[in-house]
């Protein structure tokens, strides 16, 4: 049986970076090997690292006699991108079948006060720098819609974390305290890529936020390490936030609001190709002037399709939903 700390050794990779197309370089040529056109766009690679073992927070759908629970953590571009996939890492109970991993679902956040009720009602600690009240609905995607589609690998049969949060979302609980459970990676694909703008700053910060549903058990999602700054910027990382439908539309902070005395990352990644000179959303020629990027930058929006695993009808309706 391996042990967390082998895995983790095993699976080692940098803390919450972005790559471009300099440390990319050769996985371009690799690509650009099996294109009948040349690729040109800036590879997009995020990570906030592999699990370390501190805790487990629920992100489930809801079901019949499951409330939905919702656990985000925040990332950053510094150009519009094109997000294509994603991984997360969490425990299911022991002996679960992957196919029992049965729906997973994805949402992004702008950063409250976006997309919110400002001020907000002040039944939670704080809300700043939390998650907004509700998703960037455009950038939704959910394999039960056809999506996004995905797969799930056994990584470790056992691991205990000391710490969880599942039922106890409410200031001061501590949480639910050790759980264990079986870890698993879930590799996601967006069959309709997900386009996401930056703003007039320089870069935008947004949360990321899975769910999965698993037959007779639950996903909780696994923490990572949390550095202070996001590398090459001055832009403050952000801590980890949960709500369930009882909360919502507030959230709380994981560590400072339930736990206590401490901050928590999540652990995911997310992979793509940036666009910088995509349109800007709302404006009447932002469609034309994105599918314009897309072909400058793929040499065709079909050989776009292509490295996206994606139609150019799917990439033409994605880019509709970015310029909505």
């Amino acid at each position: 049986m391996k042990t967390l700390k082998s895995f983790l050794i095993a699976m080692r990779t940098p803390r919450k970076i972005v790559v471009s197309r300099g440390r990319l370089i050769g996985s371009v040529l690799a690509l650009t090997a099996g294109l009948a056109t040349p690729l040109l766009a800036t590879p997009f690679f995020f990570t906030t690292g592999n699990p370390n073992g501190k805790l487990a927070s629920l992100s489930r759908r809801s079901a019949p006699g499951k409330i939905e629970t919702e656990t985000a953590d925040d990332f950053f571009l510094q150009d519009t991108t094109v997000i294509r996939s994603a991984t997360i890492t969490g425990l299911v109970p022991v002996g679960t079948p992957l196919d029992s991993i049965r729906d997973v679902e994805v949402e992004i956040y702008h950063v409250f006060p976006k997309d919110s009720v400002s001020p907000p009602d002040n039944k939670v600690p704080s809300r700043v720098n939390s998650p907004g009240d509700v998703e960037i609905a455009s950038a939704t995607r959910d394999s039960s819609r056809g999506t996004l589609s995905f797969n799930a690998s056994l990584a470790i049969t056992s691991v205990t974390v000391p710490k969880s949060v599942v039922n106890n979302i409410s200031v001061g609980s501590g949480g639910d305290g050790p759980a264990t459970g079986e870890a698993v990676e879930i590799t996601i694909h967006f069959t309709t890529p997900i386009i996401l703008p930056v703003g007039i700053l320089p870069g935008d910060q947004y949360f990321f936020r899975p769910e999965v549903l698993v037959t007779g058990g639950n996903f909780l999602y696994l923490s990572t390490t949390k550095p202070a700054n996001f590398p090459g910027t001055t832009t403050p990382d952000l801590q980890a936030w949960i709500r369930n439908s009882n909360l919502a539309p507030d959230w709380l902070r994981i560590g400072t609001d339930i736990i206590g005395g401490t901050t928590f990352n999540m652990s995911f990644s997310l992979s793509g190709f940036t666009v910088p000179e995509a349109g800007t959303p709302g404006q009447a020629n932002c469609h034309g002037v994105t599918i314009s990027a897309l072909a400058a930058e793929f040499g065709s929006v079909d050989a776009a399709a292509r490295t996206f695993g994606a139609s150019v009808k799917t990439v033409q309706n994605a880019v509709r939903l970015f310029c909505k």
